[in-house]
């Protein structure tokens, strides 16, 4: 028989459900993602560093562990809420049940509980943080401990430790990683690329050592702004006119370089099904997304200019700049196992190192 957990919001709301995964009690962000498949590559992404991920999808394991559709070695997130877990996945790609994987890798988690209605909670008075906990003693310091809760150095927590070569090319591309999903690598590769991948310690002056064609900063977690000491280093590289490719934390990251700002969202863009109008071509892709911050566009410098905006909210989707050969987005075109719709960006890019112009 399943063991009881429970999910305690900060705004003090109790949901009963069965304890899946590993044992014990964990505390985080609670955010809601509306992908409907791909829970491997959710459960991997290191963007979700200090997040208790909840899938809106109702099922969730149909397909089991598969590991090649990991986007990291080891999983980031603090927790995991769905409305069922599958005991028993089918398919030939299968190496293990979900709860297995849960549980080797000391994730907490909780099913049973109405995920349609925490996540109405969280879009009406936005994201908060929650506990799952196998009891409900001392519930008041239970939620003095979740509101006090605060993601701290995701990116640190995320970032390779040293540089790693992923596989060989003509031009050589440094990937500054901040918690990089895989997918960016093999995106890179497919295209001929040599990628290095470098941690996100490193300084302008070591990636430059390494004699790159061009710079991809990473996705990641946290709050962009906290990375001041990135951030510094990332003005040094505009200045190079380096060919350069922002990817969500990326984005942002390279927005603040440029004295942009940027905002916490009510309750993010998690899924795989955004809508992002391109300004200049008048299309609208659909886009897989994970993020709580976005870029101020209204704070863009006259060398930003704003080339995307998501359509649903008019948030800034993506930059081009005009005083060096760079750009980013906000959405990942790397989506695996999709949408699509955006992996063009990625031949841009590369287009990019062979003089060809930013557009």
């Amino acid at each position: 028989m399943a063991e009881k957990a429970y999910l305690i919001l900060a705004n003090g709301d109790v949901y009963a459900g069965e304890s899946i995964g590993a044992s014990g009690e964990t505390v985080g962000e609670a955010v809601f993602t509306t992908g409907m498949g791909a829970y491997m590559e959710t459960l991997t992404d290191p963007s979700y560093y200090g997040q208790l991920i909840m899938q809106t999808f109702p099922l969730i394991g149909n397909y089991g562990q598969i590991a090649l559709d990991s986007e990291s070695e080891k999983p980031a997130l603090f927790g995991y809420i769905v409305r069922e877990l599958c005991g028993r996945g089918s398919n030939f790609r299968k190496e293990r049940e979900l709860d297995e994987f849960l549980k080797d890798n000391g994730i907490v988690g909780i099913s049973g509980v109405d995920t349609r209605s925490i996540t109405r909670t969280l879009r009406i008075d936005g994201v908060m943080n929650a506990m799952i906990t196998p009891d409900l003693k001392h519930k008041d310091e239970k939620l003095a401990r979740i509101k006090s809760f605060k993601v701290k150095n995701a990116v640190e927590k995320t970032t390779c430790s040293e540089p790693v070569k992923f596989s060989d090319g003509d031009k050589r591309v440094v990937l500054w990683d901040f918690g990089a999903k895989m997918n960016i690598e093999r995106e890179l590769a497919r295209r001929g690329c040599e990628v290095l991948r470098v941690p996100a310690f490193y300084t302008a002056e070591q990636i430059l050592a390494l004699k790159p064609d061009a710079v991809m900063l990473s996705n990641g977690g946290g709050n962009p702004a906290d990375n001041t000491g990135i951030i510094a280093e990332l003005k040094k590289l505009f200045e190079t006119k380096l060919p350069m490719f922002g990817i969500c934390l990326g984005h942002q990251l390279m927005a603040l370089a440029k004295g942009a700002k940027t905002k916490k969202l009510k309750y993010g863009h998690r899924g795989a099904n955004q809508p992002v109008k391109d300004l200049v071509s008048g299309k609208t892709h659909i886009t897989s997304q994970n993020h709580g911050y976005a870029v101020v566009a209204s704070s863009l410098p006259e060398c930003a200019k704003l080339r995307f905006t998501n359509a649903n909210d008019r948030t800034c989707e993506g930059i081009d700049y005009t005083d060096a050969p760079a750009f980013s987005v906000q959405f990942h075109p790397e989506a695996c196992g999709g949408p699509r719709d955006t992996e063009f960006l990625f031949d841009r890019f590369v287009g990019l190192t062979e003089g060809k112009t930013n557009a």
